[in-house]
């Protein structure tokens, strides 16, 4: 993995979070957990990839369409969980 794939990486998974806090709103929080979310996703969908050499949508050494898929499905998905809300009795 060369320097200039883990900027854009790191850019690409920063844009995901910060598009969704965009589009779904919330605070300081809600924006800091998407990003967290985007990065995980981003970087746990490129080690998956080129683990079992999936060359979907790649671009140089990163795989850009899995990580990019499995960003999107993190941030949705911890979206979608923290929701949730507790009810007491």
């Amino acid at each position: 993995m060369t320097i200039p794939s883990l900027i854009l990486g790191a850019i690409i998974s920063t844009l995901f979070g910060a598009i969704f806090h965009l589009v779904r709103g919330g605070g300081l929080g809600r924006l800091i957990f998407y990003l967290v979310l985007g990065w995980v996703g981003f970087w746990a969908g490129h080690a998956l990839a080129a683990y079992f050499d999936w060359n979907f949508d790649r671009m140089g050494a990163l795989h850009l369409g899995t990580a990019s898929f499995f960003s999107v499905v993190f941030i949705a998905a911890g979206h979608w969980l923290s929701m949730v809300e507790v009810q007491r009795n």
